[in-house]
């Protein structure tokens, strides 16, 4: 993981779950990371744990403004921006299609969607010379499930988007990937679980795997040995993959 190390990281929805436990992994392999989330305390105590290699940056994904002024300040604090890890994600509230209110319906795409876009529009005036964009996807890109169409739909625009970034950028340096991590035992499989609706609230806790192997899998994606997925989908449910990252043996 040496390739992760003196590089300025830029990651979303970092004050828990996946994106918490990133900014904690890049920052032990030697990365500088910016920890973005509306969830100021958290993120200024995780940044503060880190000390000296981690800023706090106060940031709403699905507003183009807040985005621009986060991007800014990490640009100022940390001299560019090298990675950038698309994490901010919800699927809340969970409800069925003739039920559910379309504000709430349209803040998952606001969030999920136009968030990403949102960061991809603003980082790259400052990857000019190259960098890696890694989103975080979902097998529900590709599978209908219950209660879940605001969230279907999100995952299945975001593996699209990432294709599209790499269609129009590969060849100006820059490196576009997903991960499609699985479940994995965070804040949001509580989420879930606690609305009972579709196969996966019926899963138990200990099916679901850590965010450290998501983590792990990002930080790798950052290297060469993950080329072969460029403007494609990293999925941690397949076997090859888990052996690659170096989560099984």
């Amino acid at each position: 993981m040496s390739h992760v190390t003196g590089k300025r990281v830029l990651i979303t929805g970092a004050s828990r779950g996946i994106g918490e436990a990133t900014a904690r992994l890049f920052a032990a392999l030697g990365a500088r990371v910016a920890l973005a989330a509306r969830s100021t305390p958290d993120i200024r105590r995780i940044a503060g744990e880190l000390g000296s290699s981690a800023i706090a940056i106060p940031m709403d994904v699905a507003d183009p403004s807040s985005v621009a002024e986060g991007v800014a300040q990490t640009v100022r604090d940390l001299g560019g921006i090298d990675i950038l890890i698309n994490n901010a994600g919800i699927i809340d509230p969970i409800g069925m299609i003739r039920d559910i209110d379309p504000d709430d319906w349209a803040r998952v795409i606001d969030v999920n969607v136009k968030g990403v876009f949102n960061c991809v529009h603003a980082v790259l005036p400052h990857m000019k010379d190259g960098g890696t964009i890694l989103t975080i996807g979902s097998g529900a890109a590709t599978s209908a499930l219950e209660g879940w169409s605001h969230y279907c739909a999100s995952k299945a625009a975001v593996h699209h988007l990432n294709r599209c970034i790499h269609a129009e950028l590969a060849g100006q340096g820059i490196r576009a990937l997903v991960l499609s991590p699985g479940t994995v035992a965070t804040d949001m499989q509580q989420v879930i679980r606690k609305s009972g609706i579709n196969p996966v609230a019926q899963m138990n806790w200990d099916d679901h795997i850590p965010p450290e192997w998501p983590a792990q899998a990002l930080a790798w994606m950052c290297g060469d040995d993950a080329d072969d997925y460029l403007g494609g989908v990293v999925s941690l449910r397949e076997e090859s993959v888990r052996r690659r990252v170096g989560l099984v043996s």
